[in-house]
């Protein structure tokens, strides 16, 4: 776990150039990236949820594509189309920007469900089928989108299906007045992405996501979370719970936080520091419950509380 936790640190540092004072966010998006998932960025305009894209992207050395979302983006824009080429009279396969290996979608919920959907595949199985052929996508993949929950005009909500496709959705906040006073001195000559240079290779993170699937789990841990995914399945104020996917994604991101620490194992921590992250976006309210303000987060915390922690000795429990 060592070399997780090296390659870790230097994405981290090297982010931190760029955006500043979301320590914590830019540690929830790398462990998504070690975790083998996707991320989702949901927060109000101009706190720089682009950036942490970008520079989350530009620090690793893979392809790199943006994908503006809008109401006439069509899913061929995506995934790529067969084009009739007069010089040899047959039609040749335009791959899309999905085919890069990290895909920026830039307020995906602006893009029509049909659009949306031309991602689904993609996400869950790293494959992509165009005109009846699939196509295999090249490791680390990677979709960051983004989406502002304010402004709803001319807007399409990504249904509960996409939304489970995501392991950790992210809102980034505004930052602190010292935290937003240093950022105005480090854009005042120009921005700092347009020097930010690569730390990591595609092949050292397809060996960091290799590693995180090695991290052990005991079977006390991984029983603690299939009680916490019942727990939100049965809370009264739920309609519906967490799936076995996101037990799953539990699972794995408590793996990859492990690994960034230096751990080889996973402790109930792990699993407690990733659940808001994992398991806020996969829990649908009852609509009386969403009239008296319960909130996803209170859930979560409620269930957290509730449900009993493995307390053996051995240096899992730790």
């Amino acid at each position: 776990m060592a070399d997780v936790a090296t390659t870790g640190k230097r994405i981290l540092a090297n982010i931190e150039k760029v955006v500043v004072g979301k320590r914590q966010e830019i540690v929830l998006a790398l462990v998504a990236y070690l975790a083998e998932g996707h991320i989702l960025l949901e927060d109000v305009p101009g706190v720089a949820k682009t950036m942490l894209a970008r520079a989350l992207a530009l620090s690793v050395g893979a392809r790199f594509k943006r994908v503006q979302c809008t109401p006439d983006l069509l899913p061929t824009d995506v995934t790529g189309a067969s084009i009739f080429n007069p010089a040899t009279t047959q039609f040749e396969f335009r791959p899309g920007p999905i085919f890069a290996q990290t895909l920026l979608a830039d307020e995906i919920n602006r893009a029509t469900p049909r659009t949306q959907a031309a991602l689904l595949e993609a996400m869950a199985e790293r494959k992509v089928s165009v005109d009846g052929t699939t196509y295999d996508l090249k490791p680390p993949f990677l979709v960051i989108a983004t989406q502002n929950p304010v402004d709803h005009e001319g807007t399409f909500p990504l249904p509960e299906a996409q939304l489970d496709r995501f392991l950790v959705r992210l809102s980034l906040g505004y930052p602190a007045p010292e935290e937003e006073a240093a950022m105005l001195g480090r854009l005042q000559l120009k921005h700092p992405i347009d020097d930010l240079e690569t730390v990591a290779t595609a092949d050292e993170i397809v060996e960091c996501q290799q590693a995180v699937r090695a991290v052990r789990v005991d079977e006390k841990v991984c029983r603690y979370i299939v009680s916490l995914i019942r727990g939100t399945r049965e809370h009264a104020d739920v309609l519906l719970g967490g799936s076995p996917r996101a037990s799953l994604a539990l699972h794995r991101a408590a793996q990859a936080v492990a690994a960034i620490r230096g751990q080889d194992f996973v402790s109930p921590d792990d699993i407690k520091r990733m659940a808001p992250a994992v398991l806020g976006h996969r829990i649908i309210l009852r609509p009386e419950s969403r009239l008296r303000k319960v909130t996803a987060s209170s859930v979560i915390s409620e269930v957290l509380d509730s449900a009993p922690v493995p307390t053996s000795g051995s240096r899992v429990m730790a």
